[in-house]
């Protein structure tokens, strides 16, 4: 029990190195194309060369080594080697005789995946490849038919040399990126009918082998480039100009009174719009012109209002800074009413005039032409 204990748990840690070798190497295969690359293979198992005598059981070990490449990911070829021993049969009406040699057969295989042929991709982790090739069979070391059986022939002497023609399958799967585990199974047309003496057809021979192989000189990926080009691009702008002038402002406010009042109501929205103007306008004057409703009162006393109504309106003009060399003021009375309603001439119109430099936008399209780097891919 603690045998198969030991083993289950050696086997365990084993899948699982495994298995996180291939997750690191397939990481590492997605910077290499699936083909072309080389590889070296051996492999053990057994073989069966097939008689017309049932009686006869000729089984043996063979082994095998390879070398090849695939040159796509569905075409390859290899060099193969197997052998090692292997034995011939010989009967007649009276005697069933077996004997031992040694073989040596080489094929030049062609290989196709059927995977990735009819597949939509260029690697799977588990491929089936359709074998076929032909070669030569090199037996040598003949042993007597039957040691104990002295009047049975040789089959053979010295060393024989005949063609072979082969088909099979392999299953191969892909433990990383290097190193594979395969089943192949090969059928063999020898041609020295070393088993089929009376007929002299050909010998097939079955071989089931399992084996490793491990891949090399695999070719990196191409690095895809950025690939850059030029084209010449029309960019339209406003070409603007300004062009210099001077504008004539003008003014007006109106302040007005209550009947026999001259005091300057509202001031500080009056003095904050004239200060504005001023500020923006150079070469400034500023009238006062002051005046009485002919309703009210006689020609005097409302001559007198006007006058006071102009100079407290200079007064709050000067007190906020404005120069006094630029007032003008005027009053009229009841002389001149300025508007048709008669409760609106108790008022002083103030006028300011003044020259603003202003330029004049003006904007032309036009166009330029340019050299733009646009990345294709």
């Amino acid at each position: 029990m603690m045998q198969l204990k030991n083993i289950f748990a050696v086997a365990t840690l084993a899948l699982g190195i495994s298995a996180t070798a291939y997750a690191q190497d397939a990481e590492e295969s997605k910077d290499y194309k699936p083909a072309p690359y080389l590889f070296f293979g051996l492999q053990g198992g057994a073989q069966t060369t097939f008689t017309n005598y049932d009686n006869l059981k000729l089984i043996t070990p063979t082994y095998s080594f390879s070398f090849g490449g695939f040159f796509t990911p569905v075409i390859g070829a290899r060099l193969h080697f197997n052998g090692y021993q292997n034995k011939g049969g010989y009967q007649d009406a009276s005697l069933d005789a077996k004997y031992d040699y040694k073989y040596l057969n080489s094929d030049l295989d062609l290989m196709v995946n059927l995977v990735t042929l009819f597949g939509k991709k260029d690697y799977y982790p588990v491929n089936v490849y359709l074998i076929g090739g032909i070669g030569l069979n090199c037996a040598w070391d003949n042993d007597d038919a039957y040691a104990m059986n002295t009047q049975m022939p040789r089959a053979w002497d010295g060393t024989r040399l005949t063609h072979n023609a082969r088909v099979g399958a392999q299953l191969d799967w892909n433990l990383m990126k290097h190193l594979s585990l395969n089943l192949e199974v090969d059928a063999n047309s020898l041609g020295d009918r070393y088993n089929s003496k009376i007929n002299h057809r050909d010998d097939w021979q079955l071989n089931a082998q399992i084996g490793l192989t491990y891949k090399f000189a695999y070719k990196k990926k191409p690095v895809e480039q950025e690939k850059w080009e030029t084209r010449v691009d029309t960019v339209w702008y406003d070409d603007v100009t300004f062009s210099p002038r001077v504008e004539d402002g003008t003014i007006t406010w109106n302040v007005f009174y209550k009947i026999r009042e001259s005091d300057f109501n509202d001031p500080d929205a009056q003095l904050k719009a004239i200060g504005n103007f001023l500020k923006d306008h150079r070469e400034c004057k500023v009238s006062i012109k002051s005046y009485a409703d002919v309703q009210t009162g006689n020609p005097k006393i409302n001559m007198g209002y006007s006058q006071q109504r102009s100079e407290k309106a200079v007064k709050a003009l000067v007190d906020a800074g404005v120069e006094p060399s630029i007032i003008t003021a005027e009053y009229f009375g009841d002389t001149v009413q300025p508007f048709a309603e008669n409760d609106k001439n108790r008022v002083s119109i103030i006028k300011a005039t003044g020259l603003k430099d202003v330029k004049d936008r003006n904007a032309v399209k036009k166009f330029r032409t340019k050299e733009v780097r646009y990345r294709v891919k």
